[in-house]
């Protein structure tokens, strides 16, 4: 497992996950339309409709719920049981079909059976793995999940900007007329190798303002250290494509599983 205070993180965020965005479920659709996209100009070969897809790191359901409405046969883990509880609870309501699970992406070939298409972890879910070690475990059981000739794609923040600035807070979010505010305070470690987020949510609820507070550590991954790890673990045809070409908030990074 990771460590306690990761789960800690995404148990306590589950049930409100839906209120970091302006519309969670249009948020669903647009990240489904953008991903599924960006998957097959990357992989022109790949069937629009059927082919199979693991987000490893699904949360609530944000991408595996879009991609699924895209065609995709979705399998979709993460680390979190309260978010696998409701993501499951939000693909039946919506009427979709994914097969859902508790797996660590550290133990992906034990957990998972079979072999996919694709296999996503969006969201900059890896950066929670802060030791050489780990992150190369993960990898490693990604790798065992992808089919030959299969195709990897990992989301994650731009350290490689981040890192020059070292940014103490993200700007707040304001929705509902005001009555809703979400953003993030950091606190770099003095090596800057890491950094704490402390994610806080603002409501006006009645009259009251209520304050709810998650925390998570990241590691702040480089392109450079992670191509690296992707190359170690077997990829090939490593590519980042960032948000100017993509349409996507974050960096994709890209690999090939070739046997």
């Amino acid at each position: 497992m990771l460590n306690e205070s990761v789960l800690d993180f995404y148990d306590g965020l589950a049930e409100d996950y839906h209120l970091i965005f302006a519309d969670w479920h249009n948020a669903a659709s647009w990240q489904g339309e953008v991903l599924s996209k960006f998957i097959h100009s990357k992989y022109p070969s790949l069937s629009k409709e059927g082919a199979t897809l693991l987000d490893c790191s699904c949360g609530i359901g944000t991408q595996a719920i879009g991609l699924a409405n895209h065609g995709f046969k979705v399998t979709g883990t993460d680390l979190s049981p309260v978010s696998i509880e409701r993501a499951t609870k939000e693909a039946e309501s919506l009427g979709v079909e994914i097969n859902f699970g508790v797996a660590d992406f550290r133990s992906l070939e034990r957990d998972v059976s079979g072999v996919y298409d694709v296999v996503l972890s969006a969201d900059n879910a890896v950066p929670h793995l802060l030791t050489d070690e780990d992150l190369c475990l993960a990898v490693s059981n990604m790798y065992s999940k992808i089919r030959n000739d299969g195709m990897l794609l990992i989301t994650i923040r731009d350290y490689n900007e981040l890192i020059k600035d070292k940014p103490r807070a993200t700007e707040p979010r304001i929705f509902e007329k005001g009555n809703r505010i979400v953003f993030q305070v950091w606190d770099w470690a003095d090596d800057a190798k890491t950094y704490q987020i402390n994610h806080f949510l603002l409501q006006e609820i009645n009259g009251q303002w209520i304050t709810k507070h998650n925390k998570s550590r990241y590691r702040v991954l480089l392109r450079e250290e992670f191509t690296h790890m992707l190359s170690a673990a077997g990829f090939s045809d490593i590519e980042w494509s960032m948000p100017s070409e993509t349409g996507y908030y974050q960096p994709v990074v890209t690999a090939r599983k070739k046997v």
